[in-house]
């Protein structure tokens, strides 16, 4: 038994000899202090006061808390209120997530506490132990200065003062800075993520891993596990599902090769599932997993593209091979070579895959003459560009939470495609979508690794397979060598360009390596030349794709989604041109880029699994804004030196950047929205908000639309049983999609209830329209009026035509491309090899921005991972595959004092025809510049080039001839 003060209060606990002070918060209910690392003290998002000091409560055991007083984020919270911090913290865009923001807010109030008005850099020291991988800490800034005026005055908690610019024009809400309607849920901690409903008995899953990345199991021995005391069930290759598919989740049928089992017998990545273990205790499923006998017969790995492709490589899939359309006609004798150990591999139709030489997907596309137009050039470059492994590091690992209702099955999930995740628990149990409901909890950060089912299934056949309700949750490691990566990339370009800078021709050869299975293998990297390419529109391209199997941990969705690495290729080839020409690199972007309006004729010849049906237009394009601006910023002709320190060399660099908003002919969104007898609003949205703001998009378009409060709309999203099928929040699809719908549902509603009032006013429906807050009046001047609620209270009478529902569902043939442009300046010690972001200045055309500061929010969060990428973050292999930095602390993520000295994020607006209100989507393009940027601005301050990324200090002062 232990005593402390908890919170103010007296707390007596019975603990376990040594029990984990975090896991001793949560079994007693505090939520808010949350597991992010496993203990290495790297997050923060377990951080408590102890006796007034910052620590982490994972670092700690229950014995020294004896006698201390000890405070959780919990010890802020107030039912129905904020506090001063919590609430500039949400005024301010800061809460995304969530997952880490309460522990943010016990922070900054401890230093508003001490400190009345802390600097800069005593923010930075106070939140150097705390993990954003989201909102890159940029507006925590103006988060701790607004809650620090609040504390003085408290006339200023309904006046936040925003530094948020107003994009809403003729609009109530579309373009203003709001509140998330959901932040305060999180911010206090209440249940929102799964991990908050696990109930108590519940069954743990364990999964034992490869400790090789390529073996064939020989034997496995469980019978000695399965007697350990607790234990329920364990799973492997011999008593799984004998299903093949792909953990992508995409719209069927997948552009993805169907080659993953639940458990194979092959092994073809370190950390591959060997077994599951379900118990009733992780002890007992820790116990079961060290008595577990594999033998394995280990093979060479291949870890690299040109390992992959060389006549005697080892094979990866050298499986039996079908087809549901399209099949080869040498089928049979490919399948002769077929190894049964090595499973199946299933295409949906012909991508150009050949598992037998080590090809999952191939892909190409031409316009023009390519010989014509290398022969009209006056100088021809061909360069070799190459990209590195990197993790998308969410704060809340993957997880599952399944049980059983009835005969129905029940996921409560952290997942970015609701749909496509039932799709796929279906077909791999085996039973009927009807019998299966998908509940999307809140997501602790996807950036596009929760849009594919790395956990679920498994998950979801335990519970089926036992009756039991079933908990399964990677912890850190498994997140770094079992869940999905961003895909490796070698992009050979050839590029000709006349001595004015016109671009005559470019032939791109792009070579990506998707790891052990194929989830994306086409798409992703087809995605690399349709958002790299076009944004230097030329009469004459030629690229071609091919994609790798190998034995690195697996890859998959990643926020740009290929757009990273084939801009940095087109961007950097196109800065060495301008070099090459002696033209200013700013002035060969302005000249050679895109413009509104223009015909995409290359974007005509790629897809992601089908070509569009007609060639893609530009319909609005701020780049020219941008660039003007950008060059105002950075005050991009100026003088480059650093009179006090000679070894540092200036450098500018500029690229910009391009993403889609979903994908035409293939996406499809739904919603509905119904009028409750009050006359408010309840809209169920197919979309999957990721804290990316989408429910809060939902919420204003419908409010907008129908003329009433934002608090009088609810929106209820990403529930399989209760809202339409939408295919869920991936390729930047959420406001253009999943908004059109909800915009259309609303709309739909309109029309019903003018329709109801023209009867009861006596007046047609052209006399009649919908004004604030949720009327319906006569537009001839008429003082007659009806109410939402007096129009609700109708419907649903006896003589009423029932309640009153709109649905609305979006697709389209048309694209809306957000643009953009990275400006930045960084200072190179040519002694050192070091990198200092001096500037970064990211400006982004989303169109009409429907939430301006969640949308900065994305921006400052995508530019900073995308700087980790280009600066620190890789993950390293030894020679036999096995990961070296599978932890936070030796991978590398920027924290707070990584960020670039002077670091704004700008929108520039413009008026698009295809997104609601004229939007576009912001979340996933800013990832795209960073790299190429920075690249360029090294070559400005020292005259080389790095084009191998992420760009070390070693490869720096390999460049300048230093090692």
């Amino acid at each position: 038994m232990i005593s402390f003060i908890l919170n103010g209060r007296p707390c007596q606990v019975q603990a376990n000899v040594g029990e984990n002070v975090q896991a001793l918060l949560k079994r007693l209910g505090y939520r808010a202090v949350r597991n992010s690392d496993d203990g290495a003290g790297f997050a923060g998002s377990d951080t408590i006061l102890l006796g007034g000091a910052a620590v982490n409560a994972s670092l700690l055991i229950a014995a020294q808390l004896e006698g201390a007083e000890v405070v959780t984020p919990e010890s802020l919270n107030s039912y129905g209120e904020l506090t001063a911090v919590q609430s500039a913290m949400v005024d301010c865009g800061v809460v995304q997530s969530g997952y880490n923001d309460p522990a943010l807010a016990l922070l900054i109030t401890d230093l508003l506490t001490r400190i009345a008005k802390p600097t800069k850099a005593q923010v930075i020291d106070t939140l150097s132990g705390i993990f954003l991988r989201e909102s890159a800490y940029q507006q925590v800034f103006e988060a701790v200065e607004l809650a620090r005026q609040r504390l003085m005055h408290s006339d200023l908690q309904s006046s936040p003062q925003l530094n948020v610019p107003d994009f809403s024009g003729d609009n109530r809400f579309v373009g203003k800075a709001v509140a998330k309607p959901d932040a305060v849920k999180s911010i206090q901690a209440e249940p929102s993520f799964v991990e908050d409903f696990v109930e108590e008995g519940s069954c743990v899953l364990r999964m034992l891993r490869s400790p090789h990345a390529s073996a064939y199991i020989t034997s496995i021995d469980t019978s000695a596990a399965e007697a350990v005391e607790g234990v329920v069930m364990i799973i492997d290759h011999r008593n799984c599902p004998d299903v093949y598919y792909t953990p992508g989740g995409q719209t069927a049928p997948e552009p993805s090769p169907l080659d993953r089992r639940m458990f194979a017998q092959k092994m073809r990545h370190y950390g591959d599932r060997v077994a599951a273990v379900v118990a009733e205790s992780i002890e007992a499923a820790e116990a079961a997993m060290k008595l577990i006998v594999v033998e394995y017969e280990v093979l060479k790995p291949v870890l690299s593209i040109k390992e992959a492709m060389a006549d005697d490589a080892p094979i990866i899939h050298q499986s039996l091979i079908s087809y549901s359309a399209g099949a080869p006609d040498n089928l049979a004798e490919m399948n002769k070579f077929a190894d049964p150990r090595d499973g199946k591999v299933h295409f949906n139709f012909p991508f150009g895959g050949e598992p037998h030489k080590n090809i999952a997907a191939r892909g190409h596309g031409d316009i023009g003459d390519i010989e014509k137009g290398f022969a009209e050039a006056d100088v021809i470059l061909e360069r070799t560009y190459q990209s590195r492994q990197v993790q998308q590091l969410p704060p809340e690992q993957h997880l599952c939470y399944t049980y059983m209702d009835g005969d129905r099955l029940v996921c409560r999930a952290a997942t970015q495609v609701p749909w496509h995740l039932r799709r796929k628990i279906s077909k791999v149990l085996g039973i009927k979508q009807n019998k299966i409901h998908v509940k999307k909890e809140r997501v602790g950060g996807g950036f596009g690794s929760k849009q594919d089912i790395l956990v679920e299934e498994v998950c979801a056949f335990a519970t089926y397979k036992t009756g039991r309700a079933v908990h399964f949750r990677h912890n850190r490691e498994e997140e770094f060598i079992a869940t999905s990566t961003r895909h490796v990339a070698e992009i050979t370009v050839k590029m000709g360009a006349k001595k004015d800078g016109s671009i005559t021709a470019f032939d791109v050869n792009f070579r990506f390596n998707t790891g052990p299975y194929g989830n994306h293998c086409l798409t992703v990297p087809c995605n690399a030349p349709a958002i790299s390419l076009p944004l230097y529109p030329c009469d004459n391209v030629k690229f071609a794709v091919t994609t790798y199997y190998s034995n690195i941990v697996p890859t998959g969705a990643y926020q740009g989604y290929g757009g990273p690495k084939g801009n940095f290729a087109i961007q950097m080839i196109v800065a060495e041109m301008a070099y090459e020409l002696g033209i200013d690199h700013l002035k060969m972007v302005e000249k050679t880029r895109v413009h509104e309006g223009q015909k995409l004729e290359l974007l005509g010849k790629v897809g992601e699994g089908k070509a569009p049906t007609s060639v893609p237009t530009a319909h609005s394009c701020a780049l020219g804004k941008i660039l003007a601006r950008g060059k105002q910023m950075i005050d991009w002709d100026s003088v480059k030196t650093d009179p006090k320190k000679p070894n540092i060399k200036i450098g500018r660099g500029v690229a910009t950047m391009m993403q889609k908003s979903g994908i035409p002919d293939i996406d499809q969104a739904n919603a509905t929205a119904k009028l409750a007898s009050d006359g408010t609003l309840i809209i169920h949205s197919g979309g999957a908000d990721l804290g990316t703001g989408l429910d809060t998009v939902v919420q204003k378009l419908a409010a907008e639309v129908m003329q009433t409060e934002l608090t009088d709309v609810h929106v209820v999203s990403g529930d399989t049983d209760h809202c339409l099928f939408d295919k869920g929040a991936y390729a930047s699809s959420g406001t253009c999609f999943s908004g059109n719908a909800a915009r259309l549902a609303a709309e739909d509603l309109r029309r019903q209830v003018l329709n109801v009032a023209s009867g009861l006013m006596k007046q047609p429906v052209d006399n009649l329209d919908l004004e604030f807050p949720g009327k319906v009046i006569c537009i001839d001047g008429s003082e007659k009026f009806l109410s939402l609620e007096q129009i609700a209270e109708y419907a649903e009478c006896g003589t009423g035509p029932g309640q009153l529902h709109g649905k609305g569902s979006f697709i389209t043939s048309e694209f809306a491309f957000p643009y953009g442009a990275n400006f930045v300046e960084v200072g190179v010690d040519t002694d050192t090899g070091e990198v200092e972001l001096r500037k970064f200045y990211a400006l982004l055309d989303c169109g009409t921005p429907i939430n301006p500061d969640q949308a900065l929010g994305q921006i400052y969060g995508a530019s900073m991972r995308a700087i980790g990428h280009t600066l620190f973050e890789c993950i390293k292999y030894d020679e036999k595959g096995r990961v070296l930095n599978a932890n936070f602390r030796d991978y590398g993520a920027p924290m707070i004092g990584d960020l670039p000295t002077d670091m704004r994020a700008e929108l520039i607006p413009s008026d698009d025809p295809v997104g609601p209100y004229g939007a576009k989507s912001v979340s996933e393009v800013g990832v795209n510049a960073a790299a190429p940027a920075i690249a360029s601005a090294i070559h400005d301050a020292t005259g080389v080039w790095i084009r191998d990324w992420h760009m070390t200090p070693e490869k720096v002062l390999k460049a300048l001839g230093k090692l």
